[in-house]
């Protein structure tokens, strides 16, 4: 069975990348397909070691730095390019977001396609982005009009996939409200584990943990405006991404309890996981959020937006019947994307007691070798009885 992997490009390394990395696990001898990669990047570094498969627009000077996301209406003509290149392969299992990774064949004929959508593309359905490109008129009227077509695109190359995986019940639900099709929900894999370089020795800290790109749409304002106004030391692990001026802005308004900590390693990460007395989840309607499973992963309990994937993960009340087989609670949630809403959660969670091994317990359901097991279970369930449309 000859499988090939598509990804929307490699650049940074988040928690797609991480589902990237476990599927390539799962099927070692596996070519990427990408759009593009960036040379020197985390994510172009966690992969170097496999057959990488770039499209027509590696070529282009400063596409994959700058340039890919105004061109985005290329998509089209880059995946197209590389429909030729997959025909002859039996399987392909497209790694989606907002780059339109799919739709590689014909619903019901060979490759047979499984596609992981992480999301459909949030800048065509109205969800927040990392730049908050609507602020901008330009932007906006140039969105407008390239959105219209990319949304027909869109819809026909999800029409083309075979099978659909959503990585939550939010993404199952988008899915289903805006292609028509039904998805399957395995959640993505939480992949920082303890090392000798920080174990379970480590002591709690007083600080509160924020571990994000700098950008619009994560809610970082709310958490340094939140410090400024109660005193309690933040720490923001991530550096500024893309086109927008978010981090200047979120510097020049943070206060000296506010420590923005820049890029880290993965030790680093779940050093500063472990310290954490707490860990701050902002987005409004995320996808899924793997950051607040990699907290409770490693002890530290959450405080989140209600709603979202955050409301599949955190468990704010056991007899939820979201959350079956939770025993404790792992964190709260705060109820409005407000200063105020944000203090009151805060307030209560500093009143409660969390046990670590409730959120560790919680955080094992989405470990990288169930997400592998259900993943082969699925893919190959199909492949077995033999394809019938």
């Amino acid at each position: 069975m000859k499988v090939a992997l598509v990804h929307d490009y490699l650049n940074e390394f988040g928690g797609a990348e991480r589902v990237l990395k476990a599927l390539s696990e799962i099927f070692p001898k596996a070519p990427i397909y990408t759009a593009f990669v960036k040379k020197n990047s985390e994510g172009y570094k966690r992969f170097k070691d496999k057959k990488i498969i770039t499209s027509w627009v590696q070529g282009i000077p400063f596409f994959a730095g700058k340039l890919h996301s105004p061109f985005r209406f290329l998509a089209p003509w880059i995946w197209g390019s590389m429909t030729e290149k997959l025909k002859d392969y039996d399987v392909v299992i497209s790694s989606s977001s907002w780059y339109v990774a799919k739709g590689f064949g014909e619903k019901g004929k060979k490759p047979i396609e499984f596609c992981y959508c992480h999301t459909p593309p949030r800048w065509l359905y109205g969800y927040k982005t990392s730049m908050e490109w609507q602020k901008f008129w330009p932007v906006r009227v140039y969105g407008t009009i390239i959105g219209h077509f990319m949304r027909q695109y869109d819809f026909r190359q999800a029409q083309k996939v075979d099978y659909f995986i959503a990585n939550s019940k939010e993404v199952k639900k988008r899915i289903e409200k805006f292609y028509r099709r039904e998805a399957r929900v395995i959640y993505p894999p939480a992949t920082l584990t303890l090392t000798k370089q920080a174990g379970p020795s480590v002591k709690k800290q007083d600080y509160y943990l924020v571990i994000s790109r700098i950008v619009g749409g994560k809610g970082l304002e709310l958490a340094i405006k939140a410090s400024n106004k109660m005193g309690f030391k933040l720490k923001i692990a991530g550096e500024g991404s893309g086109w927008g001026s978010q981090f200047n802005q979120l510097k020049q308004m943070a206060q000296d309890s506010v420590e923005f900590v820049g890029k880290v390693s993965d030790e680093e990460l779940v050093k500063l996981y472990l310290e954490a007395k707490g860990f701050l989840a902002m987005a409004e309607n995320e996808d899924f959020g793997i950051t607040p499973v990699e907290a409770m992963s490693l002890g530290t309990p959450v405080i989140a937006f209600r709603g979202g994937g955050y409301l599949e993960t955190v468990v704010e009340s056991p007899t939820s019947p979201r959350l079956r087989g939770a025993s404790k609670p792992t964190g709260v949630f705060f109820e409005k994307q407000t200063v105020e809403s944000l203090i009151s959660a805060i307030k209560k969670f500093e009143k409660m007691r969390f046990d670590p091994q409730a959120c560790t317990k919680r955080a094992s359901g989405f470990s990288k070798e169930r997400f592998i097991r259900e993943m082969k279970k699925h893919i190959l369930a199909p492949l077995r009885q033999g394809f019938a449309g």
